[in-house]
């Protein structure tokens, strides 16, 4: 099974809904948040069992993270993975609210 992320298509941002959004093989991989005072909360990454294994939810996060970055805002990684994720990956320690 390949892990090549680069095979996978760029992951898009619906600032109106407050998600970023990955659709591969017509499944669609979701991170949601909300925005409180500067702070993006991650509420919730979901990728289907289908298109799972991929790193997908990773790029999702990164996304999401980039973007706080980008924009000046802190982030409270409320949901399991997201949270999980800022712990393993110390060069996002700054992003913390």
């Amino acid at each position: 099974m390949s892990h090549d992320a680069s095979a996978l298509p760029p992951v898009a941002h619906d600032a109106a809904a407050q998600r970023f959004t990955l659709a591969v093989d017509g499944e669609r991989a979701v991170l949601d948040y909300q925005l409180r005072d500067g702070t993006m909360a991650i509420t919730h990454t979901g990728v289907p069992e289908a298109i799972g294994g991929r790193g997908i939810a990773a790029l999702l996060t990164r996304a999401a993270l980039a973007h706080a970055r980008a924009s000046g805002l802190k982030v409270a990684p409320e949901c399991s993975y997201a949270a999980a994720f800022m712990q393993r990956h110390g060069e996002y320690a700054d992003l913390l609210g």
